[in-house]
């Protein structure tokens, strides 16, 4: 029986790549996000990808999906996201509360909802999708920076309890990636201002390089745990050390 791999956030973006990636490495891919008209596109492009609708911040959907399912092999926590740049002074409570249910509480959700499968599969693999914001602070970072920082933290926390149980725990956590959305979203849907961020940089990342690594990891043998992986364009040295290339 062909192995199955969950993908949270799969519409767009690195969640979108990754639902492909592994549909290519031979998975049966369960693609869940809120918009459901882009999953059926993607799930009518690529016949081993089933959409289903999900939000990661509604414990009712978790469970429906794990209602759904007969197994599973590999959880990809990619859904998550930024919203504004603004100082801690200046933060608003509401994206805060945002970044956190979606980034922190959701990978809890659905780790808690399919952990026993993954145990069950006798060799699962679980992915946490953070970013070098989860191990760098940076100054606007405000609220990301804090909900990756407790993601990461839940990665190593769940490698230390799951020890001698027949589960992987992997993080993947990317520095400057130009995905699909993402900018935009943070600047709430300032393109402008999104462009920015990328203007002059040789080369960000792309979702398939991250999907790539993910990929990778999760097709090492049974015995082999990656345990992180942090990631960036060549251009990006540190949070705050990026070349530019000016015209």
């Amino acid at each position: 029986m062909k192995k199955t791999a969950v993908v949270t956030g799969a519409s767009s973006g690195i969640g979108e790549a990754t639902a492909r990636r592994l549909a290519a490495a031979g998975y049966d891919v369960v693609a869940g996000a809120r918009r459901r008209e882009r999953l059926d596109a993607l799930a009518a492009e690529v016949p081993s990808i089933r959409p289903v609708t999900l939000d990661v911040t509604s414990q009712e959907s978790v469970e429906a999906l794990a209602a759904s399912l007969e197994r599973c092999d590999v959880l990809v926590n990619n859904a998550g996201g930024a919203l504004g740049a603004e100082s801690v002074a200046d933060g608003r409570p509401d994206d805060w509360q945002r970044m956190y249910d979606t980034n922190v509480l959701g990978t809890l959700r659905m780790t808690q909802a399919l952990l026993p499968m993954l145990v069950e599969s006798g060799d699962g693999v679980l992915v946490l999708l953070t970013s070098t914001a989860g191990l760098v602070p940076y100054e606007g970072g405000g609220g990301y920076v804090a909900a990756k920082h407790a993601q990461s933290s839940m990665a190593g926390t769940l490698r230390l309890e799951l020890v001698g149980r027949p589960v992987r725990v992997v993080e993947i956590a990317p520095g400057m990636v130009r995905s699909e959305g993402f900018a935009v979203t943070r600047f709430r849907g300032d393109e402008a201002a999104a462009a920015r961020v990328y203007e002059g940089v040789p080369d960000p990342l792309t979702s398939d390089d991250v999907a790539d690594a993910i990929a990778w990891c999760v097709t090492r043998p049974a015995h082999v745990n990656i345990d992180r992986i942090v990631m960036r364009p060549r251009a990006q040295a540190a949070q705050h050390k990026v070349h530019r290339v000016s015209g």
